[in-house]
């Protein structure tokens, strides 16, 4: 799906594309049921979910008596399309927030985020990688170049506003599935790409890619490198909220000890990304890992930044009407 000021999302329009990719690969483990509802929770094999995973492997939600079961999707927009159609209760960290939004607009009160894995040039989550013995210096410098993203409106939309804010003009972007840039890059098929950790570690320790600029968005969107880039939420559908309150708190209480874990011994935590994501061996000890904000840790200032990067969307006619993030937040 590439951007288009004629993109219309409805209900019918966002699923169609559904079909097969609705279909989870398979997880690398479940929680078996200690009774009560299943929590059916879509992700994509990026670094920033590791909160989740640890909870996962950790058991911190078995603890909790909870039956959670991880779906494990090929891109942002296909966890997104599980919530829509009711196959999936939520999103864990690493989940496009704008990809989410989509669903927000074809099916107005569908989600509520309780957490969101904000980076920068400090929290590396994003970056263009180039191959290694490239000349290129700058963003600016990839003008006429071909480019590649990750796949889905919120990668592709960005890649381009990006790549026009840094003086390379406007340009188009390809589309290609995470696991493939190193690959990519290294074959000479493309001569940059816009891309999600763990890839620029993989270039790097493979010697095939360097990263040309990390916290991309931050800088190019927000206009400051710092700024927190609010570019993935963990979420529950309002559904399951609604339908299953205490179980939702437990839930959120428990995903919060995974948040901990990775803020307070990083060193334990970064181990189960193994299974979840394509790091491991010597990768595990090398990505860096996102911030991670839960909803009630939210200032005003970042509500506006996060708001800012949704503008974008509206700006860009990929939503057909303004999201407001504050009324997205979980409120407990």
């Amino acid at each position: 799906m590439s951007p288009s000021s004629s993109f219309r999302p409805s209900r019918r329009h966002v699923l169609q594309a559904g079909g097969a990719a609705l279909g989870a690969l398979a997880a690398p483990a479940i929680v078996r049921a200690q009774g009560g509802p299943k929590l059916r929770i879509g992700y994509w094999p990026v670094a920033a979910g590791l909160p989740f995973f640890a909870a996962v492997e950790k058991g911190y939600f078995k603890e909790a008596g909870l039956d959670v079961e991880p779906l494990k999707f090929a891109g942002a927009q296909q966890v997104m399309e599980a919530m829509l159609s009711g196959r999936s209760d939520g999103s864990a960290n690493g989940t496009g927030s704008a990809n989410l939004a989509i669903g927000e607009i074809a099916q107005p009160g569908l989600f509520k985020i309780f957490c969101t894995n904000p980076s920068n040039a400090k929290y590396v989550l994003e970056e263009f990688l180039v191959p290694k013995d490239s000349p290129v210096k700058s963003v600016a410098e990839l003008k006429g170049k071909r480019v590649a993203s990750g796949p889905g409106i919120q990668n592709v939309t960005l890649a381009k506003t990006m790549l026009e804010r840094a003086g390379a003009g406007p340009m188009n972007v390809t589309e290609l599935p995470i696991g493939q840039h190193v690959a990519a890059l290294a074959a000479g098929q493309i001569d940059a790409v816009y891309t999600l950790e763990p890839t620029g570690t993989v270039g790097r320790l493979n010697g095939t890619t360097r990263v040309l600029e990390a916290g991309v968005v931050a800088h190019y969107v927000l206009g400051d490198p710092m700024a927190p880039w609010h570019g993935g939420s963990a979420s529950l559908t309002t559904d399951f909220i609604k339908k299953n309150p205490e179980v939702a708190k437990k839930y959120i209480a428990a995903y919060k000890r995974g948040i901990e874990l990775v803020r307070n011994n990083p060193a334990e935590a970064r181990q189960y990304m193994k299974g979840y994501t394509a790091i491991e061996g010597a990768l595990t000890n090398e990505v860096p890992l996102a911030s991670y904000m839960l909803h009630d840790e939210f200032k005003p200032a970042d509500i506006a930044y996060f708001q800012k990067f949704f503008d974008l969307f509206t700006e860009k006619g990929i939503f057909e009407k303004k999201v407001a993030v504050d009324g997205l937040l979980y409120r407990g």
